[in-house]
């Protein structure tokens, strides 16, 4: 192996509210050689999603933060461009947590491998990756079935557009909320979703109780705040939430206040459940056969939005926090 140099996103100053070019930096670092039982792998895409943003922080949670100086982690999918592990070779197709780079050495536990002949293979980030993977995760974990009145906020997000589309394959009512009408008629005429919402337009809660007057009996939550609160009014005695992210208080600087109608999990005898999508690791060979059968068959379709450069990656990330994406945002790698 000659030298190798790759350019690499790091993280120089920890955010204040919403994060800023200023925030970051991109280097240039040289590749050690290669060792034993090591594996040589160029990145083709990389993910960026909001829960990223938490990890700027230094602060204790689910996932370590990120280091100042360092190169940032996250999903990536790429190729195997030498091996010293019998576990992969030259020509390989893998997915790893090491984003935000365009080369990276590491051992054969760390890499998962995935078929070349999925096309795109950006669909490993999408659908077919981690972000299908908490959507599907997400409506097992409260046993959502045919026939649930299910509302999706951020349904036009990575999430919850799969999200919405998995409920409809099981036979569920599905209802999703959107920051625009391109996204509104992106849910119903390219996901199926039965209604599609534009928050930007009245109050959410307003429009749920003209278009479900009897309720929903779950809310796929993406975003908290005041979405949060508009289905706990929304939902059924018995309803059911999966608490996978709250996109709308992640650049806040100061803790906002929980909803007013929070007594309703009590009077509605709610159940909410937390969602991380590593708990769900060990069941991800059930996960793809299940939803990559879908994907194949054309039932399921994943979309995205693509930047292309690894210079393109913060505004790419930036973009997340403004809606700048429908569904999955993705940095292709020159």
């Amino acid at each position: 192996m000659t030298d190798i140099m790759s350019r690499e996103i790091q993280l120089v100053s920890r955010p204040k509210g919403i994060p800023t070019a200023d925030n970051f930096a991109i280097a240039q670092t040289k590749l050690e050689p290669l060792q034993d039982q090591q594996v040589l792998v160029r990145n083709l895409y990389m993910s960026v999603d909001p829960y990223m943003r938490g990890r700027m922080n230094d602060v204790k949670s689910y996932v370590p933060p990120f280091e100042l100086g360092k190169a940032l982690d996250g999903s990536a999918i790429g190729e195997v461009i030498e091996s010293r592990a019998k576990e992969f070779k030259q020509g390989d197709i893998v997915t790893s947590s090491f984003g935000w780079r365009e080369y990276f050495i590491t051992a054969p536990k760390n890499l998962h491998s995935v078929s070349r002949e999925m096309q795109p293979l950006s669909v490993y980030l999408g659908a077919l990756g981690m972000t299908g993977l908490t959507a599907w995760a997400g409506l097992n974990l409260v046993e959502v079935k045919a026939g649930d009145v299910i509302f999706i906020s951020g349904a036009a997000g990575a999430v919850g557009n799969v999200a919405g589309q998995l409920a409809k394959l099981r036979g569920c009512h599905v209802i999703g909320a959107a920051g625009s009408m391109e996204k509104v008629q992106f849910l119903r005429e390219e996901c199926g979703f039965d209604i599609a919402l534009d928050y930007k337009v009245s109050p959410i809660l307003e429009q749920l109780n003209r278009e479900v007057p009897d309720g929903i009996d779950v809310y796929f939550d993406n975003v908290g705040g005041a979405m949060l609160e508009a289905a706990l009014s929304a939902l059924r005695v018995h309803g059911r939430i999966i608490a996978c992210g709250g996109i709308s208080s992640y650049n806040q600087e100061k803790p906002q206040l929980g909803p007013a109608n929070l007594f309703n999990m009590t009077t509605k005898r709610l159940t909410m459940k937390g969602l991380i999508v590593s708990d769900s690791l060990s069941r991800q060979n059930e996960f793809e056969k299940e939803v990559g059968g879908y994907f194949r068959s054309g039932k399921l379709k994943n979309k995205e939005t693509v930047v292309v450069g690894i210079e393109q990656a913060v505004s790419a990330f930036l973009g997340l926090f403004s809606g700048k994406n429908i569904g999955k945002m993705v940095v292709k790698l020159d």
